[in-house]
């Protein structure tokens, strides 16, 4: 069992005529984690007078495929990568209202770090692009720090490795692992659980079965590693499942 996707039920920037409408049930999904995230992080801004209203969240590949193309041609000014490259794709990223916080960005921050939502920019600049944008990444995290410590080399920065191993973990496509999206599965898995695999490739080699063994795993078949992998996962990050 990958981590699930679970419904939402949130206020968004969306009316319908002239009463405000949650999010759409197409991107109304995150991680557990995640949805613990909004829970927390809604009512304690709420304490302060603001109010947390989201204008997106999950996105299919289909859509972030359209996000993409919409920014390629103009048509939005909101940069979006490529399927693959979004936490969006993941569950684990929202983007919401700013004008509806109602305190200052830097005070949001400072709020929603204890409920695991982080900024996506660097400074808490209202003005700046995707000042917008939060995510709660759990223990892909984790392959973010790796990637950063360069035990791995095969993407162009840590960001898109964690980005990826968080879409891999919903059983969304990243077209970077062709066929091998199980096999990249499990690498991911085995980064978080802490193994030095190399590259996060979806190519099984010596490391990977290596790692496989010194945590237990056993089976021959990818679903059989896999599912000895979630269980390791499981135990060790309980709040995203």
């Amino acid at each position: 069992m990958k981590t699930p996707l679970v419904p939402i039920s949130w206020p968004s920037i969306y009316f319908s005529g002239s009463v405000r409408a949650n999010l759409p049930k197409r991107m109304a999904k995150c991680t557990p984690d995640m949805k613990a995230a909004i829970e927390k992080a809604g009512p304690a801004l709420a304490g302060k007078g603001g109010a947390l209203i989201l204008s997106d969240l999950f996105r299919s590949y289909e859509m972030q495929k359209e996000a993409n193309n919409d920014f390629v041609t103009g048509k939005k000014r909101a940069f979006s990568p490529p399927p693959g490259g979004s936490f969006h794709e993941a569950g684990r990223a929202f983007d919401l209202e700013l004008a509806a916080l109602k305190i200052t960005l830097k005070e949001f921050w400072a709020l929603a770090k204890p409920f695991g939502l982080v900024p996506i920019i660097d400074a808490p600049t209202p003005g700046k692009s995707e000042a917008w944008h939060f995510e709660c990444r759990g223990s892909h995290q984790l392959v973010y720090d790796y990637y950063q410590a360069k035990k791995g080399n095969n993407f162009e920065t840590p960001y898109k490795a964690a980005a990826a191993s968080a879409i891999l973990s919903v059983d969304v496509k990243v077209d970077k692992f062709g066929a091998n999206q199980d096999a990249a599965y499990v690498q991911s898995g085995l980064i978080r659980l802490g193994a030095d695999i190399g590259n996060l490739d979806g190519q099984i080699g010596r490391r990977t079965r290596d790692a496989l063994a010194a945590l237990g795993v056993t089976g021959t078949t990818l679903a059989e590693q896999a599912a000895g992998v979630d269980e390791a996962l499981k135990a060790k990050f309980p709040a995203e499942f």
